[in-house]
This record gives C-alpha cells, sequence and structure tokens, in this order.
C-alpha cells in the first residue's frame, strides 16, 4: 500500500496527514488500513476500532480487530466501523454542513496461516475483494494514476516491480494533481509469511523516489521520440 500525507479544505487550507496506518501488528496477524476522503470520518472510524464495536451474537463482549477469525471478519467490521461513524458525523452536522463527510479504505493484511487479503471498503461500509482479474485497488485521486497501473500491472507481476510501478504511478498523480504529495508512506507486505513488513516514509529529500521520477519522465521522452510520425503529418504523405 502507498498513501500521500496531503490533505486539503480548499486551496488555502492545506495540511499533512497520515493516511495509511496499521491497525494491528502481531505473531499472530498484521493488518493495514490506507484511508481517503474525510478525515473527521476516518480517525472517528479509527477510534471506534480501538474502543471496540459493541457485541453481537457471535461474541461475548466488543468486538475487536485482533479476534477477528479471518481477514472477511475483519474487513466487515471495520466496514461497520465506518458505516457507524459517517451516520454519527452527519447526524450531528445536520443538513447545513459545509462538506461532504464520507471516506473510504483499503483494507489489507492476513492472519497466521491464512493468505493475504485486499478489500475496498465503501463509505456505505459494504466491501469487495482483490481478486486475480482485479490485480489492484485504487481509492481518493485515481484518475491520474490508473493508467500505468492498468497497462503495467498483473495479479502475478513479481514484488519488487509492483513497488516500483506504485511509485510510478504517484509521481504521475502528483504532477498532475497538486492535492496529491510527499511525504509519501508505503508499506510492503510479502506473501511469504516467514519475510518482514517493510515500511518507508518517502519525503522531498527522498533520492531513490527522486531518481525514479527523472528517469521515468526520460524513458517517456525517449519512447515518443522512437514513435514514428503519424502518417498524415508527413509532407509528402498522399492528399
Amino acid at each position: 500500500m502507498i498513501a500521500d500525507t496531503r490533505t486539503n479544505a480548499g486551496v488555502d487550507n492545506i495540511s499533512s496527514y497520515k493516511k495509511l496506518h496499521i491497525l494491528e501488528h502481531s505473531e499472530d496477524r498484521t493488518i493495514i488500513a490506507c484511508t481517503a476522503g474525510n478525515l473527521s470520518v476516518t480517525q472517528a472510524t479509527f477510534a471506534l476500532l480501538r474502543e471496540g464495536l459493541e457485541e453481537d451474537d457471535d461474541s461475548d463482549g466488543p468486538r475487536f480487530v485482533k479476534d477477528m477469525a479471518n481477514m472477511h471478519r475483519v474487513a466487515g467490521l471495520v466496514g461497520e466501523a465506518l458505516h457507524m461513524a459517517r451516520e454519527d458525523i452527519t447526524e450531528t452536522a445536520g443538513d447545513d454542513a459545509q462538506y461532504s463527510f464520507s471516506g473510504s479504505m483499503l483494507l489489507g493484511g492476513r492472519i497466521k496461516g491464512r493468505p493475504l487479503r485486499l478489500f475496498h471498503i465503501y463509505k456505505e461500509g459494504n466491501f469487495i475483494a482483490c481478486q486475480p482479474d482485479r490485480p489492484f485497488m485504487q481509492i481518493g485521486e485515481t484518475k491520474y494514476g490508473k493508467p500505468i497501473l492498468d497497462r503495467a500491472l498483473e495479479y502475478d507481476t513479481p514484488l519488487d516491480d509492483a513497488v516500483k510501478t506504485g511509485l510510478v504511478s504517484f509521481d504521475s498523480t502528483m504532477r498532475s494533481n497538486l492535492s496529491v504529495g510527499r511525504p509519501l508512506d508505503i508499506v510492503v507486505l510479502p506473501a511469504d509469511e516467514t519475510q518482514p513488513m517493510l515500511s518507508q516514509r518517502i519525503d522531498e529529500t527522498d533520492h531513490y523516489f527522486n531518481m525514479l521520477s527523472s528517469k521515468w519522465a526520460l524513458a517517456l521522452a525517449e519512447a515518443r521520440a522512437a514513435i514514428p510520425m503519424p502518417p498524415f503529418m508527413l509532407k509528402d504523405s498522399a492528399e
């Protein structure tokens, strides 16, 4: 997962807040959430998850992420918390609220002995899972970086190539949209359970990202130069 840290409520009100959160990292499970949308909604969601949701017919007390039996149930719990937070804040704000109170999340990770899972949780609390025919998921500002992911990512793309592709996608997004910017937070969770989780913050001085951005721009320029001129642009083409 990769997330920027820029939030804005207008061109003159830009701040930085962490959008990539480790909900649980223990011997038993690693669960990570990436957020987009209204900050008050997503922060309230995490507060609910820390406190525990009310017990239901299948529990003996408050329900926590650390107690869920599988990732599907974790996604259900997080979706329920997101829906509750959005409803509470919308009701408190009333009909005259200036802003739209909505939020969405990517939720990923694994419970020991089970495969990695990735979910897109919508503002209503429902969710869908990543599948082989949909090898990546995005939330927030997606349109500028999505073409790169569409062209370059497959379900079986090696992890190091996937990381590079994700960073190129973010670089392209930042070039076209000032509401997305560094620092970037990245978490890499290998499919092999014996390999450690990697996390990194990429700021304006990060030499690797600056090199990646320059090389990508150069590669695009070289590719453009290598493509033949359209026939209709040639002076000696038949009229």
